[in-house]
């Protein structure tokens, strides 16, 4: 298989180069993707930026040039719900933007851009594969519903106004719906793994330096795992 695996920073990035070896270089677009073989996998590890145009633009680019089979998104989030505590993976199963507001621009819900759906839905044999895999490793983890924008985070006033709207949203970051809307479009399974580093509060910036390197590796692990199994 050809899989896409892409995390938003550096300091999540750096956990796979201690596992993944004789890498080559590629660009693609203006994103370096690095190249491996693992387990007769061809693994693509690239950068996405932070935001959703950089998540866009960069995961388009890979997948114009290369047929890929799964693209694994890796990363960080923030909490909406009180049981969801910093460390805690989730498996999102459904993305959409928080800041994508058209309900007076025809018959659209919160959370769509106009003429694309309601929300992407993960669902896939491949999502279901991965979940099993978790479940077999004894690996807790939650799952929905989790939404996307251009801002971080770090007030209790921005995380009342997205639970407002998405009440059953459970995490906020800032790429995944662009992920899922890019391969939405080029018909690619997506599993999106996302580690809880901070609660979207004031206390987000500081708790989000502390978490994110932990929350991460984490991630890599299990995602590591899963591709060596």
């Amino acid at each position: 298989m050809k899989i896409a695996l892409i995390v938003p920073m550096p300091e999540e990035a750096e956990f796979y180069y201690q596992h993944f070896h004789d890498r080559k270089e590629e660009m693609f677009g203006c994103t370096k993707f690095e190249h491996f073989s693992v387990n007769e996998n061809e693994i693509y590890l690239g950068l996405s930026g932070i935001g959703k145009v950089n998540a866009a633009m960069n995961l388009t680019s890979l997948l114009a040039k290369v047929d890929i089979d799964l693209i694994i998104m890796t990363g960080s989030a923030g909490s909406l719900k009180p049981e969801i505590k910093k460390k805690d993976v989730i498996v999102v199963d459904s993305f959409a933007y928080h800041d994508a507001h058209n309900t007076a621009a025809g018959d659209y819900v919160e959370g769509q851009i106009p003429r694309e759906p309601a929300r992407f839905n993960l669902q896939s044999k491949e999502r279901e594969q991965f979940n099993s895999f978790l479940k077999v490793k004894k690996v807790a983890y939650k799952e929905g519903l989790v939404v996307t924008g251009d801002s971080f985070i770090a007030s209790e006033a921005a995380k009342a106004e997205i639970e407002a709207n998405f009440p059953e949203a459970v995490g906020v970051e800032m790429e995944g719906a662009s992920f899922a809307q890019v391969a939405y479009h080029f018909k690619k399974p997506l599993i999106a793994l996302r580690a809880i580093s901070d609660n979207g509060d004031e206390d987000a910036n500081e708790s989000f330096e502390e978490f994110v390197k932990e929350a991460g590796q984490k991630a890599a692990d299990l995602i590591i795992s899963y591709l060596k199994q």
